[in-house]
């Protein structure tokens, strides 16, 4: 019975999902260091799987540059230099600022009240200091303003570049004080929106990313670069 739950899990994709978000955190929060060899057999045991799902919790991370891995050889963990994230970050910056500025000129009325409202409510979250809920919540923030650019073409490369920066953009909320600041930049970039001010809104959204950059830099410089 165990056996056919287990199946069903890997099938919906959240035990890959889950594994892939585990395993970065622990590189980018130092618990693994570069060069530290993941074994398939040990990481199976360790989540409770068959070694099925974690060849493709390793492939995942290899797109996002995570881990290396060669054919017939183990899987090491990467050495992610702080130029080469400092360059993702820079892309970022300039994909969100786009869609921003989308946004303020496109959303519909519809999609500018849905994203205010959220994002009031996301005050509770940082009042309550809700590190993970928060994390969630953001990314649905930032998911608004992609959609709400009205680009298929930038939303692929904006989520594509997202997915490589995400266990660094999580890192951020460990920070203390940054779930606030984090609520206030948001703040920024809403307000320019909901007046449909595009250049506001493209600046406010650039300078967020940069301040994210910061951030999550500060918080992995000495445990994985």
């Amino acid at each position: 019975m165990k056996q056919i739950r287990r199946r069903q899990i890997i099938r919906a994709g959240t035990t890959v999902e889950q594994m892939v978000r585990a395993i970065a955190d622990m590189i980018v929060t130092g618990v693994i260091s570069p060069g530290e060899r993941l074994d398939e057999i040990s990481l199976a045991v360790r989540f409770d799987v068959s070694r099925t799902p974690v060849r493709e919790a390793l492939r995942e991370l290899g797109a996002m540059g995570l881990v290396d891995r060669e054919p017939n050889r183990s899987a090491v963990v990467a050495n992610v230099t702080g130029t080469y994230l400092h360059s993702m970050f820079e892309a970022m910056s300039e994909l969100e600022a786009i869609c921003a500025r989308l946004s303020a000129e496109r959303m519909t009325v519809d999609e500018r009240h849905a994203l205010e409202m959220d994002h009031r409510a996301s005050a509770r979250l940082v009042h309550d200091n809700a590190q993970e809920d928060y994390a969630a919540y953001n990314t649905e923030f930032h998911t608004r303003l992609y959609r709400g650019a009205h680009n298929d073409h930038i939303y692929e490369m904006v989520t594509q570049t997202r997915a490589r920066l995400a266990p660094f953009r999580r890192a951020q909320f460990r920070l203390s004080g940054r779930l606030a600041k984090s609520y206030d930049e948001h703040d920024v970039i809403v307000t320019a929106i909901m007046r449909g001010d595009a250049v506001a809104a493209s600046e406010a959204a650039y300078a967020h990313v940069a301040i994210v950059s910061d951030a999550s830099i500060v918080f992995a410089s000495d445990k994985v670069l």
